[in-house]
């Protein structure tokens, strides 16, 4: 006789157990386990056959799929070159960013073009994003508006309305009869998304789903949902800075880790096509402690500006305050200044901070970082004319990144007269740049600060 498959999970953290009981053991919520049903165990017979799935080769060409422009080039170049038919996208963002500012926006701009467009918003009534709409100038656009969170009554009406794009705010609001939880739980988040994307799928309908995200920035639910749709973005920005930063962490149709930038005013989104120039609007005069890097996001050059503060410390452990970067990244090389070039910050408080809100991943600003730390402990300004990347090794050695040719090329557009990087970079010699080659971080600091 086979042992029974029944399993139970957690509605709020998606948490599985081979038992029942009253609280959870992975997040301590009380009575939220469901029996789940097991998964069959496929044909009962050798005789119960599936159908022949059809085998090609890697060589058979087809055409890339077709793309619907919204006249928001910023939101095109996330989206890999506009908006693909049948597409399921998730778009997270922290509350209050902007989220649905953006995405009635898009809405207006793609019923512009042509394409019939549902606006379903569960979390507010429609006459609230009427008022939305209002305020940005948007009243004219030819959107379906709705405000419902029962799924099943959602599906129902894209059925019989069949628009080529369909946005879904939010989906944590979305409720399903079939799924015993309540509103945004982890069995309700995905259950909800697996019924919207297999709805895309096969009616051909382009789905975006908002998300909201949690204290730690990622999006609430269950990482399964991130799985299922062809891209996730997410909407970042500084609730003290006007810039905005779409982002595509994964993107089925186009390059993953492209941006596009966007301004808040008061008449609602305002694509930022030169970035780099808006990020660097206010080096007036070179001050101790700034350093600009020549980074890239995606495919884009992006030039911003890293800031230090190094101040005396009157705790017994000083202060590591990090804006935009990675802490971690921020220790490593401080530990690396101090063991390979005889650098202390014992004693200093440390403040880090990437102007205009942008948040920098690539190990490419350690140069520029390591720059900025010491021109504010030393008290003594980079050139303003000069731009920086590199990463830094444990060792102290620098080491070539990619894309130099690029990075040059956009800090020469605004104005740059020389660049320091690692020796080894390759550059096509096309630039009328002055290259800095530095083999490690000692050779810098002894010809950038005289010390070493």
């Amino acid at each position: 006789m086979s042992k029974s498959s029944t399993s139970f999970s957690c509605t709020a953290c998606g948490a599985s157990s081979k038992k029942w009981q009253g609280r959870c053991d992975a997040c301590g919520a009380w009575n939220t386990i469901v029996e789940e049903a097991p998964l069959s165990a496929g044909p009962k017979s050798l005789g119960a056959k599936g159908r022949t799935i059809v085998l090609t080769d890697l060589a058979t060409e087809e055409d890339p799929p077709p793309r619907a422009s919204s006249g928001i080039d910023e939101l095109d170049r996330v989206l890999g070159g506009g908006l693909v038919p049948a597409s399921a996208i998730l778009v997270g963002g922290d509350p209050g960013i902007g989220k649905s500012t953006l995405l009635l926006q898009a809405a207006a701009s793609f019923a512009r073009t042509g394409l019939k467009v549902l606006y379903i918003s569960g979390e507010e009534a429609a006459a609230q994003v009427r008022m939305r709409a209002q305020r940005l100038g948007l009243q004219d656009a030819p959107v379906g508006l709705g405000a419902e969170t029962n799924l099943r009554d959602i599906l129902t009406t894209l059925d019989a309305e069949r628009p080529a794009l369909a946005i879904i705010d939010s989906i944590q609001t979305m409720w399903l009869d079939t799924v015993e939880a309540a509103p945004g739980s982890v069995s309700q988040v995905r259950a909800a998304a697996h019924e919207l994307v297999t709805f895309a799928k096969k009616r051909g309908v382009a789905v975006v789903l908002v998300g909201h995200v949690t204290k730690e920035g990622q999006i609430a639910g269950p990482r399964v949902v991130e799985h299922m749709v062809d891209t996730v973005l997410y909407f970042e920005g500084e609730r003290g800075h006007q810039f905005r930063i779409l982002r595509a962490v994964k993107n089925r149709f186009g390059p993953a880790d492209e941006i596009g930038v966007f301004e808040m005013t008061g008449n609602g989104l305002a694509q930022v096509t030169n970035p780099s120039a808006l990020f660097l609007s206010d080096r007036d005069r070179p001050a101790p402690g700034s350093a600009v890097f020549a980074g890239i996001e995606g495919t884009r050059p992006v030039l911003t500006e890293i800031q230090a503060l190094v101040a005396p410390s009157t705790l017994g452990t000083p202060r590591r305050t990090v804006v935009g970067l990675d802490s971690g990244r921020l220790s490593t090389i401080l530990a690396v200044l101090e063991a390979r070039c005889g650098i202390p910050f014992a004693g200093l408080d440390v403040f880090l901070n990437v102007a205009g809100g942008l948040r920098v991943n690539e190990p490419a600003a350690d140069l520029a970082v390591a720059a900025a730390l010491l021109s504010a402990r030393e008290d003594v300004a980079i050139p303003p004319d000069m731009v920086l990347f590199g990463e830094i090794s444990l060792s102290g050695a620098l080491r070539p990144v990619g894309q130099t040719e690029n990075r040059l090329k956009e800090a020469s557009k605004l104005g740059f007269q020389q660049a320091t990087l690692p020796t080894g970079s390759k550059t096509a010699g096309g630039t009328d740049m002055r290259l800095r080659d530095m083999p490690d971080l000692t050779a810098f600091v002894g010809e950038m600060f005289g010390a070493g």
